[in-house]
């Protein structure tokens, strides 16, 4: 009997043991399904070149998907999560092999007992900007300019600091380059970065962040300093306001220390009639002279402005369907038409998008 009862208590305390560990990993998924159609009927079904998220038109897609396992026991923690899409194939066509399917996967260590303070390493979302790849998550179906065409992901070391109230975070950052998993060919020079985000009432959160490295091969390569400052504002419990801007300057050669800019303000102003519908608008304007970014062989650059209307109906909490009309109006004649080139570009997208 009593052997049977010492058993029993392994038994149970074994099974307690893997419960707590089972308790610890948690997995996820999302899942967001799109239609493009732009009106200037690019023959190749691509947006344009900027556009790299919903990129496809006339045609039913997958944006983004992607299954994820989580671990945190309060010092140890990790993410890993695969993924497949269009935001796949544009995002992360210049990284090797499997890596094309890499959405998360880094690790990190609690390095005080007291402080919140975490080392992590791996791959990451993106420091710099309030739009991330996962639509559901943003005020606008698709992305802005500036958002588009700064990292959705980087890799590297980070080390992070929050306080104990969770209102102010700061995090310092060691990257292999400007989005990117492997490192630049011939570019043997780290990257890095700053966040820095306060949150003094759960209404209010500002955030600064930038990027400091360099592009091309050692022999040609230019300095890059990159800054992004945003707000979010919960204005009243419908009506909700972000405001960003980024500035950014490139060295215009490794001989010429002068430098070329790129800025864009952008602003959303969101309003939830009830919990299952909203309505969103965004006005932004990206310039960029020197095509740092945005090369259009134009006397102008791109000087581009967007406008978006966007309308969210979720049926149930973690689901939504979207629908968004987004208009283009640029300087030059940078989009394609048939065998024109105009100043404008639109475009209806509407989506169906599941976290699980």
């Amino acid at each position: 009997m009593k052997k049977l009862v010492i058993a029993a208590v392994a038994f149970f305390t074994a099974s307690n043991i893997h419960a707590q560990e089972q308790s610890k990993i948690k997995f996820s998924g999302y899942l967001e399904t799109y239609y493009g159609y732009d009106f200037n009927k690019p023959a190749d079904n691509n947006r344009p070149g900027f556009i790299y998220s919903h990129n496809r038109t006339n045609e039913v897609n997958l944006n983004l998907g992607f299954i994820k396992g989580a671990y945190d026991d309060g010092l140890i923690r990790a993410n890993f999560a695969v993924m497949m899409g269009t935001y796949a194939n544009a995002n992360l066509a210049s990284e090797p092999g499997v890596l094309k399917n890499i959405y998360e996967a880094n690790a990190g260590i609690k390095l005080s007992k007291t402080a919140n303070l975490w080392l992590d390493a791996g791959i990451f979302s993106s420091h710099i900007g309030f739009e991330s790849a996962i639509s559901k998550d943003c005020a606008v179906l698709t992305r802005n300019i500036s958002s588009e065409n700064t990292p959705f992901y980087e890799s590297g070391v980070k080390l992070s600091y929050a306080t104990e109230d969770n209102k102010f975070l700061a995090t310092l950052l060691y990257l292999n380059g400007w989005q990117r998993i492997t490192r630049q060919l011939g570019n043997n020079k780290p990257a890095g970065g700053l966040q820095l985000t306060w949150k003094p009432t759960d209404k209010i959160t500002v955030n600064y962040s930038n990027y400091l490295g360099t592009e091309g091969a050692d022999s040609v390569r230019v300095t890059r300093f990159y800054n992004d400052v945003y707000g979010i504002f919960q204005l009243t419990d419908k009506l909700g306001l972000t405001v960003g801007f980024d500035y950014g300057t490139q060295q215009k050669s490794k001989t010429d220390k002068s430098k070329n800019e790129v800025l864009s303000p952008v602003a959303i102003l969101q309003y939830k009639f009830d919990p299952k519908w909203s309505l969103a608008g965004r006005v932004e304007y990206y310039e960029d002279t020197n095509g740092i970014f945005i090369s259009t062989g134009t006397p102008d650059g791109f000087k581009t402005k967007g406008y978006s209307l966007n309308l969210d109906y979720a049926p149930i909490a973690n689901a939504v369907i979207r629908l968004e009309g987004k208009v283009y109006d640029s300087k030059d004649k940078i989009f394609e038409r048939g065998i024109s080139n105009v100043n404008n570009n639109a475009a209806l997208t509407a989506s169906f998008a599941v976290s699980f």
